[in-house]
């Protein structure tokens, strides 16, 4: 179990400190501490506060050589734990309820923060459901658990021949701005300078391209700050660069539910070999096992391994036993059947989502391709943050991001690395404590006092010893020349004056 201290005798200021832990930071796990504050939800920065503000955390606690990253980000989740998004109530109070115990239950799989995807629908449900998939905003406290970054609305504007299991009575093509405004609700897309303050329900759309005149609304739906991806067409790579040109950021699933590569055209798929002069857009990657070949993953990582996104895709069905279950498709109930790990509507045999957390993904993806932990890590949390444009934010361990951490513990398989869920944290505050996972710290290399710095002897001494103790130690007992970090030289060069000087100051 990590090892916790909380100095006493003190009031609490809801800082804590991780210690002896691995940190992502772009392609590296790096030996840092980290600093986290409750109150602010935020990552503070640990010298600044502690050498300018004299603060001192409220805990301090050992990993024991575990990985820290940032909270995890799906941006395409149809629903989980026997809730769908595209769903309706009598009393729709009963749908936020349902969104907040989703929301509690997703935060135990490393998921902190996701974006609601909402299939192809009547106008009717989507005016209905789309006000509580916003973004939750500062309102939302830690315990409430992950949260929505805006909802996905995939479709009803997309392909007949590419729908996958979307109903074909609900397909739509879109000539005007207006036409979106009727299907989705004006409230939930109007413009950001009638919108105010509040940020729209909407955050991105999946539609074909090629459909009506929606490439001229692509443009127009970017300066709302809406996200356009492509997905659910029949686009060809001419007609796909069309739509990167005119501000296609996103392409949805990639491979699913569109033309398939051919060497003379290559398709969707082609705009990621595209030339400098435009921007690649991102892309989702089902890596469940069922959805695409780990080869063809492996070959769109290599592609464009900067827009590479891990998305689950997931149903309501995730977390649920094998069996046959209903879903509202359209104007219609249809009925998803499920296998193991496999979803298809019944009937037709069509794959109708997946039934994959994205920790899982992950870690298939860290077997199938070769990569490090970080990179694997990157396609789900500092990628998605990117595409949504929360770098520094979001995905992220910098200071003044979020404080939304998951702690891994990692677990050594022939076929490579898998990473278990141990602990969650949410702005600051622990919110999942995995205790399959809380044994004694896994066995590490790395000695927890390796980490234990001259910093650290000063926060000790201050929590439990007093200062003429404190001064004895720095004068008599460590006059070799250790680095002392408070004045970046050694310790013997410090005066006697200086030294009191310290002592005082903590």
């Amino acid at each position: 179990m990590p090892a916790a201290v909380t100095p006493n005798g003190r009031s609490r200021n809801g800082i804590t400190k991780f210690t002896n832990c691995r940190l992502v930071r772009g392609s590296s796990l790096v030996e840092e501490d980290l600093w986290v504050s409750s109150a602010t939800g935020k990552i503070v920065r640990s010298q600044a506060i502690f050498y300018d503000h004299n603060v001192l955390p409220d805990e301090i606690i050992d990993l024991g050589g575990r990985i820290v990253s940032p909270g995890l980000i799906d941006v395409q989740l149809n629903g989980a734990f026997g809730f769908n998004f595209s769903s309706t109530f009598p009393d729709m109070s009963s749908y936020g309820k349902k969104v907040k115990e989703l929301n509690r239950k997703l935060v135990e799989t490393g998921v902190t923060s996701y974006v609601p995807t909402v299939t192809s629908q009547t106008s009717e449900l989507y005016h209905k459901v789309l006000p509580f998939l916003g973004p939750s905003g500062d309102h939302q406290i830690a315990e409430d658990g992950a949260e929505s970054l805006g909802a996905h609305v995939e479709g009803p504007f997309i392909s007949q021949t590419k729908n996958g299991i979307h109903n074909v009575d609900v397909l739509r093509e879109a000539l005007t701005m207006e036409d979106l405004e009727a299907m989705y609700g004006v409230d939930n897309i109007k413009p950001a300078s009638t919108a105010g303050s509040q940020r729209l329900p909407i955050r991105m759309i999946t539609a074909a391209p090629e459909l009506g005149r929606m490439m001229e609304l692509i443009p127009e739906l970017q300066d709302r700050n809406i996200i356009y991806s492509i997905g659910h067409t029949e686009a060809t790579y001419e007609e796909a660069s069309l739509a990167v040109a005119a501000g296609a950021t996103m392409i949805t699933h990639l491979f699913n539910a569109m033309r398939p590569l051919h060497h003379r055209n290559p398709g969707v798929f082609g705009v990621l070999g595209i030339a400098e002069r435009l921007p690649r857009p991102y892309f989702g990657i089902i890596a469940d096992g069922i959805h695409l070949h780990p080869t063809t993953i492996k070959i769109a990582y290599s592609a464009h391994p900067e827009g590479f996104i891990l998305v689950t895709d997931a149903m309501h069905l995730v977390g649920l036993p094998d069996g046959t279950y209903d879903w509202t498709n359209g104007d219609q109930c249809s009925r998803i059947v499920k296998t193991g790990s496999v979803l298809t509507l019944e009937g037709s045999g069509t794959i109708a989502g997946s039934s994959i957390t994205l920790i899982e993904c992950v870690n298939n993806f860290l077997n199938w391709s070769g990569c490090t932990i970080p990179q694997a890590l990157n396609a789900v949390t500092a990628t998605p943050a990117a595409l949504l444009g929360l770098q520094g934010v979001k995905g992220s361990l910098d200071p003044g991001a979020d404080a939304d951490l998951v702690i891994f513990s990692e677990n050594s398989q022939p076929d490579g690395p898998q990473l278990l869920v141990d602990q969650v944290w949410k702005r600051g505050t622990r919110v999942h404590y995995n205790e399959e996972f809380s044994m004694p710290s896994p066995s590490s290399s790395r000695s927890p006092m390796r980490s234990f710095r001259y910093v650290d002897m000063l926060l000790l001494m201050r929590s439990h010893f007093p200062v003429i103790l404190l001064m004895h130690m720095l004068i008599e007992d460590y006059s070799q020349p250790l680095k002392a970090r408070f004045f970046r030289k050694p310790l013997d060069a410090i005066s006697t004056k200086e030294k009191w000087t310290l002592s005082r100051s903590i």
